[in-house]
Parts: structure tokens; sequence; C-alpha cells
């Protein structure tokens, strides 16, 4: 079912305004985990300086003893942060029939960068889009969520359960509704799962930042409220859970949610994993994506390495 870019600080320019408020596959679904792996039977899809010369000036009207010259601004040279992205990921060593892809924002500057743009199955990262999608459900009736549906949002977020997202899927209107809300999201290339499969979701990682600048920004379609809300969920996130893209933040400043899947045609890993982190107080957005991994761990060491090079993009220069 194929469904539907070396870590140093830079100076940056004063006075700008930060952008942000803070902080898989034809498939049948055979067995899941409460631990989040959703497990499946599958295919694999898989210059120099722009200078503004001043005119001549004009002869002066100004009283005598004084000159005045009209001179344009020197244009600062751009920075091609996907180029430089795509050199830092040349540290990282990709196993053969793997494949992963990135995109990375920073917050304060709001420059992003990304590396790819396969589509990959979700796995439970689409947990997040579940509860984005509620929420904006709910505000739309301008409700609450239930007792019963925050209990199912903490259980699906924090511990990664699956009959919680399951529950989830249904009230939202499964694909439909996840499909609806994308599109009010801005998120282009998601492609809600067949049936229950929630999990088979498509995605890249482009519309995986999208999606976290809906969570994460203050231009979005989610109201405060719900946007702290699925903030504090993603940043209580389970101790054995806590891997992914949080390894290239500089300690607890992280807000994530990270998916696993195995195939069972081929025993190959999907492993993915979305969210806000911190560096030296600076945050960024990253969402890592991967496929073909061998294993499950070799899945989390390869989308923490694309992780880490993604922010190393942002410093002053890159190595190599």
């Amino acid at each position: 079912m194929d469904r539907h870019r070396a870590r140093g600080r830079r100076a940056r320019p004063s006075g700008r305004k930060p952008l942000l408020s803070l902080a898989v596959a034809s498939a049948v679904l055979v067995g899941a985990t409460a631990a989040g792996a959703v497990y499946v039977q599958a295919q694999a899809h898989d210059g120099p300086a722009a200078v503004s010369s001043s005119a001549p000036a004009s002869p002066s009207s100004s009283p005598a003893g004084s000159e005045e010259a009209s001179v344009e601004p020197v244009a600062e040279p751009s920075v091609d942060r996907d180029a430089l992205l795509a050199k830092a990921l040349r540290s990282v060593s990709v196993p053969d029939g793997a494949r992963t892809s990135v995109a990375v924002l920073d917050v304060d500057s709001g420059e992003s960068a990304v590396h790819g743009d396969a589509s990959f199955d979700t796995a439970s990262i689409v947990k997040v889009d579940i509860l984005a999608a509620l929420l904006l459900q709910a505000q739309k009736a301008d409700r609450r969520l239930t007792a019963r549906e925050r209990t199912y949002a903490t259980a699906m977020i924090e511990n990664s359960d699956n009959a919680s997202a399951s529950a989830l899927w249904a009230v939202i209107g499964r694909a439909d509704g996840l499909d609806s809300a994308n599109r009010r999201f801005g998120l282009t290339d998601t492609v809600g799962g067949d049936g229950e499969l929630w999990g088979l979701t498509r995605t890249t990682a482009s519309d995986q930042l999208r999606l976290l600048r809906q969570v994460f920004g203050d231009d979005s379609e989610l109201s405060g409220t719900s946007r702290s809300y699925l903030q504090g969920l993603m940043g209580k996130i389970a101790a054995d859970q806590r891997w992914g893209v949080s390894a290239a933040a500089d300690g607890s400043g992280w807000a994530l949610k990270n998916g696993w899947l195995a195939r069972s045609t081929t025993g190959l890993w999907v492993v993915n994993s979305v969210g806000r982190i911190s560096v030296d107080g600076h945050d960024y957005l990253v969402a890592a994506l991967s496929n073909g991994n061998s294993t499950q761990a070799k899945g989390i060491s390869l989308v923490e390495a694309v992780a880490k090079a993604a922010v190393s993009a942002f410093g002053d220069t890159v190595e190599g």
C-alpha cells in the first residue's frame, strides 16, 4: 500500500522575532506490543555576496558645506542550509538497505533544512497527529476532551499504548478524520492508513516538521491550550522510550514521540523520531525517519545520528 534537509554556535542577527513559543507499504496488521511496536506484514516501499552599487549622487540641494549620498544597503550572503545539512549527513553511516530522511527547523531564526523527500510508514509517531486531530475537532465543537479521551491520550503519547491509539483513531473518524485535520495543518504528503491500520499512515520528514510547527508554534490551527496539553504529554515519555531526537539535546530539554515497527515479511524495522529539543538554551524541531533497519537497536542508533547531524548543520561551520 504505497499511499500516498557541525554543531557550533552562530551569531544571530539582532531583533529577530522567534517564530515559536518554545519548546508504513502495503500491509496487514498482525500484532502489537504494549511498548508501542506495531508489527505488520508488508513489502518494502520504498558565491560572493550580492552588492548593489549606488548610483552617482545627484547635485546636492543641501546648504553649502554639507554633503549627502544615497547608498543602498549591502545584501547579506544567504546560507544554503539544505546543502549544509547534506554535508553534515556525510558523517552518518547508513547501512546497506536502510534509508533515512530528516527535516529540522531552527526555532529562533526560522531557518529550516530538509534532506530526502521519500514517503515512510509512520508507526507510532502518528499518535501525535491523532491527538492533534482530536484536539482540533474538539475545538471546532467547542468542547473539552472527555475524561476517557484524556486517559487514552495520556497512555497513547506517554506510553505509546496501541489500544488507546486505536480507540482515538476511531473517535476522530480514522483516516478520513486524520486527513481532514492534516489539510488544516498544511500537511501535503501524509495519508492515513487503511481501516484500523493507523500505524501504516504514510508521511514525509517535511510533513512531520509542519506538524511539529502546529504543535509547538504560535501560528497554529491548535489553540494555546491544546498545544500546551500535547507538548506536556510529549515531555513525559516513558523512560524506556527516551531515545531518538532527544539524543541531540543537551539534557532534559526535549519533547518527543517515537515510532517503531517490524515488517513480518522481511524482519526489517521502521524507526522514526520527532520532537523539540534544546541545545544550550536554543530550540530546534527535528523529524528523523528511517526504514530498512536490520534491528530496532540499529534503527535507533541511525535516527539518533541523523538528528545530531541535522542540528550540527546550523552551526557556524560544518567540518569535512
